[in-house]
């Protein structure tokens, strides 16, 4: 497989996740050039989210209709333009309306990348690839801030927008030399019921987290929303099970892989979705660091990220997907655990070697879990599982800031004392349960589940054959 495709999609997801997170530390800029408060600018956040909500269900279903090359590069166009009118939006609406154009293009890039990466790579090349692409998810969150408090800083809120236009442009022009040409499908007629059906249970759930665990509306309307979301969820499934083309398949759970991927890696994510809300809150609140310290710090799990890259192919081929899933789920925990005894008086090499192992550990455990949902996946249904994937990752990350978010609430309202250190202490310990209940799901696995993908099968039969060599 030609090397330079894994990279152009790598880099178009890291523009669209750097700029998910790097707008955090800029609201109180942003809000104060148009004239509102920054609580009420995180309904920005929020647009951008349920945007996505929204447009990946029917991602997969232009991918198949229209080719999943035109689609990714249109997805480029329609974020970098979302980029623009964020940079020149004079009002909250123009703003937020902004967002919602770039959550559409997002929407489109991330799960029609990974199936222009499923069509493209051989089985056995699947891994290296995968491995590649889940770098801009890890780093990407850890980037961000830092990098849009630098850019305020020393220059404008708008650069943190406009310097998606040469990376996009960029990326458009050789996603159009390079990429191969996906032949088009025939899909049946989209699925309009479950579009909206899908699409009010993802958008209902994710506003309505956001609104609960970053308040800028009453939290009675972020309860009202998740209680829409979860009812159009029982509606959809009753829907799905009915309708022979369903937007979001359920079928794709019967595949073993599929179902422990998708299981195991919701939770896993729900933890990994609270990291990046409490670290750099703990090192500003209860270590008194400023932004750009504290984004220094957490970066270094980004080296962990980019590393793993190099190794994941003979770790997964040396231990197959089940250990490797297994091992890196309980030292993600243990990390995560180890946070909740960090100190101002926490020697930083100390500090920096957890978060360094936790890099490396998420960073196994992702690349292992987005390769194994595709490993026995027909070719057919890959732009259904690419979608019904993405959605759960959406859904996921958002939960696990709400969940982080309720937890110091719940403490605060306890105590009767605002934020302290003791409190971020407890979060983590609380979040690190889930990266150990993210690994039930991989022990009734086969040891070889997925070796055409991991290679785990080839490496048993080359030690084999050694021995009956000798």
């Amino acid at each position: 497989m030609n090397r330079i495709v894994p990279m152009i999609l790598a880099i178009a997801l890291f523009m669209e996740q750097m700029d998910s997170t790097v707008i955090a530390t800029s609201l109180p800029a942003i809000a104060r050039d148009i004239g509102v408060g920054p609580i009420t600018l995180k309904l920005a956040l929020t647009s951008y989210m349920v945007a996505l909500a929204i447009f990946i269900p029917l991602s997969g279903w232009m991918a198949d209709r229209f080719g999943a090359k035109r689609i990714f590069r249109a997805a480029i166009l329609v974020f970098v333009a979302g980029s623009v009118f964020c940079a020149v939006a004079d009002s909250l609406s123009a703003f937020v309306l902004s967002r919602f154009l770039q959550g559409v293009g997002g929407a489109m890039m991330t799960p029609v990348a990974r199936l222009v990466l499923v069509r493209s790579a051989p089985r056995s090349e699947l891994v290296s690839a995968m491995a590649l692409l889940t770098i801009p998810a890890l780093v990407g969150p850890l980037a961000g801030p830092p990098l849009g408090g630098f850019i305020t800083t020393y220059f404008s809120w708008h650069w943190i927008f406009l310097i998606n236009v040469p990376v996009g442009i960029v990326g458009y022009f050789l996603s159009g030399i390079y990429l191969p040409e996906m032949e088009r499908r025939n899909p049946p007629p989209v699925d309009i019921v479950g579009f909206l059906l899908g699409g009010t249970a993802a958008a209902g759930v994710i506003f309505g987290l956001s609104v609960i665990s970053l308040p800028a509306l009453p939290p009675a309307i972020g309860i009202a929303s998740v209680s829409a979301g979860i009812a159009a969820s029982f509606l959809y499934i009753f829907h799905a099970r009915r309708h022979p083309a369903p937007v979001l398949d359920l079928k794709l759970f019967r595949d073993g892989a599929f179902r422990a991927a998708s299981i195991g890696g919701t939770i896993f994510r729900i933890s990994v979705g609270a990291v990046p809300f409490l670290m750099p809150l703990m090192l500003q609140v209860g270590f008194g660091l400023d932004p750009f310290q504290s984004g220094l710090i957490t970066f270094v799990g980004a080296v962990g990220a980019i590393t793993t890259k190099f190794l994941a192919r003979r770790v997964l081929a040396f231990a197959g997907f089940r250990t490797t899933l297994l091992v890196a789920a309980v030292i993600a925990a243990v990390t995560t655990f180890a946070n909740g005894f960090f100190t101002p008086a926490t020697p930083y090499l100390v500090l920096i070697s957890v978060l360094l192992i936790a890099g490396f550990a998420r960073s196994f455990f992702f690349t292992g879990v987005n390769a194994l949902s595709f490993a026995d996946i027909d070719d057919a249904d890959a732009s259904k599982a690419t979608s019904m994937s993405a959605v759960l990752q959406q859904i996921s990350l958002a939960l696990g800031v709400a969940v982080a978010g309720a937890i110091l609430e719940i403490e605060t309202a306890i105590s009767g004392k605002p934020l302290e250190l003791g409190d971020f202490h407890t979060a983590f310990m609380i979040i690190a349960i889930a990266n150990l209940l993210a690994a039930i799901p991989f022990i009734a696995m086969a040891k070889n589940a997925g070796a055409s993908v991991s290679g785990h099968r080839l490496a048993i039969r080359e030690v084999e054959t050694r021995a009956a060599g000798k």
